[in-house]
């Protein structure tokens, strides 16, 4: 704790000196030198720190959180306050499972010698009688073990008598070590199955942080922290202005309509000054950790020379109970399904996909573009995409125990909008999706009975220039991006959240704030069975004019049928010609793409094959090998001048 006491100290050293640096920095073109980025990542941890500690109000002991409270202990600020506030959080009983463990542990290591008798003994006692469920997603046991190690390794040892579980501490440290480990060489070798996720990005920087900050097993430390940048290099190729764009495993309603209201964008500003400041349970325990980010990672982020470039990644789903399907393999003994992802990364936007299907339970993204915008982080609505709002048995059985009969309805549940017609998230089994370059092709063949049988895509409030054209594309611009969407049959206009449920608070917390970001967007519903659309985008910085691009795009060879199966052929403003066919691989100039060798990585910083274990990244010429297989992590030592 010694180490955490003079952190403190440091943070406000430097809080102190680097604020007059960034408003003499302002004044200049942005430094990417080692000491700045340094500099500026430890003047915003400071200030949420700060904010996160000024939670907890002496006057008020009705406020304040665990990690008000573990702020202030850390900080050394309102001790008596935060520890009568913990006193009254630990009353009666936890109810949050694993979202209780997290925040318990960072109290316990960030507050350490600041905590009274009192606290450890309610802390000991609840580690005791309380019963964390460890969940059924891949967050939750990661959130879980990586508590529970630290718990265990916190408190003195003790016998199973103990702890809730009747597992002695050694025996805890010891199942959740195993676990965390086999995670992490799954995830470095075929890629995370709750993947680039906007919102689940902090809970696995969240336990990730924690053990890379007090881990004494100097392995796992070391793992959990390569890790970190590993996840963060994956979020910052595929990013805009901190907007994590393309497919993503898991979205709410929220982040999908309002891309900045995600933890992704908390951390984007807390790691690499990107965006505006947001508040994030995420960001904060990381700022609380210590863990500081290598500069390489900003320097990629803020790299717009390579700019446009693909980025190709191969990630997984999650494990198969049943209906695997023919793609699926096997891990260990766990099956799985590819996910391939294609990014299209312009300085101005990412067009990014996955290739469709039932992908990932309940809240799939299957495909999304995102643009710069001058807006607020938090106002913004710089999005399109869109979605067939599958909702099944089939589905639910595939990824859960349980009753077939009743999964829909107990998924609901827990996320309202699953079984409403006019959600925007999901995967859909009748959903075939192809992306190269700027351009991309959806198909649908929409069993007969199926529950909501259409396809929906989203116009957000921010488009401008919206023009049904008589051509049959309807254009729209989304700030520096033109786009031009095609759809193969008619539908019509309707408000989002047409059905009121989350406008009516349907979901609580899913719905908070409607009236701020689901209002004002509309979507273009078509309910034929046989079905799909085209997309087209394109920067605006390449056309005289929107009525430049639309001429251009009304010019390019289209050709489509939704007669027997779905299928287009389509010559993108790229030159290639586009083939796409439902059930039949898609091809380019007549070459289907390679997905039995789709990389783990494929873009401008780094290549790896599946299995690699690994993550070498390269920029100019500085190099960051992330070796998982030796635990050892390899940097060059070019430096970067101011």
């Amino acid at each position: 704790m010694k180490t955490n006491a003079a952190f403190s100290l440091i943070l406000v050293s430097c809080w102190l000196a680097v604020a007059g640096v960034a408003r003499a920095a302002e004044a200049r073109p942005l430094s990417l030198a080692d000491a700045d980025i340094a500099q500026r990542f430890v003047t915003r941890r400071e200030l949420v720190l700060k904010e996160t500690a000024a939670g907890i109000d002496p006057a008020d002991p009705s406020k304040g959180g665990f990690l008000n409270v573990a702020a202030c202990l850390q900080r050394g600020e309102n001790r008596a306050a935060a520890l009568a506030r913990f006193a009254k959080l630990n009353e009666p009983m936890p109810v949050d499972n694993m979202f209780w463990v997290y925040p318990m542990v960072t109290v316990m290591l960030t507050g350490h010698d600041n905590l009274d008798a009192a606290s450890w003994a309610r802390i000991r006692e609840l580690w005791k009688i309380y019963w964390p469920s460890r969940g059924d997603t891949e967050n939750h046991w990661v959130i879980s073990y990586a508590g529970l190690y630290l718990a265990a390794q916190t408190l003195p040892p003790a016998g199973g008598d103990q702890w809730f579980n009747g597992q002695s501490s050694a025996e805890n440290m010891k199942e959740a070590r195993d676990y965390l480990l086999h995670w992490i060489d799954v995830t470095t070798a075929y890629g995370q199955g709750e993947y680039d996720s906007p919102n689940y990005i902090e809970e696995y920087a969240m336990p990730l942080s924690l053990l890379a900050g007090w881990s004494k097993d100097p392995v796992l430390r070391e793992k959990a922290r390569m890790l970190l940048d590993y996840i963060f290099y994956d979020f910052v190729v595929e990013q805009v202005d901190g907007y994590y764009g393309g497919a993503h495993s898991r979205v709410y309603p929220k982040q999908a309509v309002a891309p900045g209201r995600t933890p992704s964008s908390a951390l984007a500003w807390l790691l690499f000054g990107l965006g505006d400041r947001q508040a994030g349970a995420g960001a904060t325990v990381v700022a609380l950790s210590g863990y500081t980010p290598p500069p390489i990672l900003e320097r990629i982020a803020r790299d717009m020379t390579v700019r446009p470039y693909v980025e190709r990644e191969l990630k997984r789903t999650r494990w198969r109970l049943r209906h695997a399907g023919p793609d699926s393999f096997v891990i260990g003994d766990k099956r799985t399904v590819p996910v391939y992802k294609y990014s299209y990364v312009d300085r101005d936007f990412v067009l990014g996909s996955s290739q469709g299907g039932l992908l990932q339970p309940i809240q799939q993204q299957t495909w999304s573009l995102v643009w710069r915008t001058d807006k607020s982080t938090a106002d913004a609505a710089n999005t399109f995409f869109g979605v067939q709002p599958s909702s099944s048995a089939l589905e639910g059985a595939m990824y859960f125990g349980g009753d077939a009969d009743t999964l829909a309805n107990l998924i609901a549940r827990s996320k309202a909008d699953y079984d409403s017609p006019d959600k925007l998230t999901g995967g859909s089994p009748y959903e075939q999706v192809f992306q190269d370059g700027t351009a991309l092709i959806a198909l649908y063949d929409i069993a007969p009975g199926a529950r909501f049988p259409h396809i929906t895509t989203f116009f957000s409030r921010d488009l401008t220039g919206v023009d049904e054209d008589k051509s049959g594309w309807i254009f729209a611009q989304g700030g520096p991006v033109y786009i031009a969407y095609r759809p193969l049959a008619p539908g019509e206009w309707k408000p989002y959240d047409w059905t009121g449920l989350l406008r009516h608070g349907g979901g609580g917390w899913i719905s908070a704030g409607f009236a701020d970001w689901g209002t004002g967007h509309r979507c273009y519903v078509s309910s034929q069975l046989r079905n799909g659309y085209v997309v087209q985008v394109a920067p605006t910085r390449d056309y005289a004019s929107f009525n430049a691009f639309k001429s251009a795009v009304r010019a390019l060879p289209l050709t489509y049928s939704t007669k027997d199966k779905p299928q287009v052929t389509f010559t993108a403003l790229g030159g290639q010609r586009l083939q796409a066919r439902y059930g039949e691989p898609p091809t380019v100039d007549g070459k289907s793409p390679d997905y039995a060798h789709w990389p783990l990585f494929d873009g401008p910083f780094a290549h790896e094959a599946r299995g690699s274990g690994k993550l070498d990244l390269r920029h100019g010429g500085e190099r960051l090998l992330l070796d998982f297989n030796h635990t050892r992590t390899e940097e060059s030592a070019t430096a970067v001048q101011p």
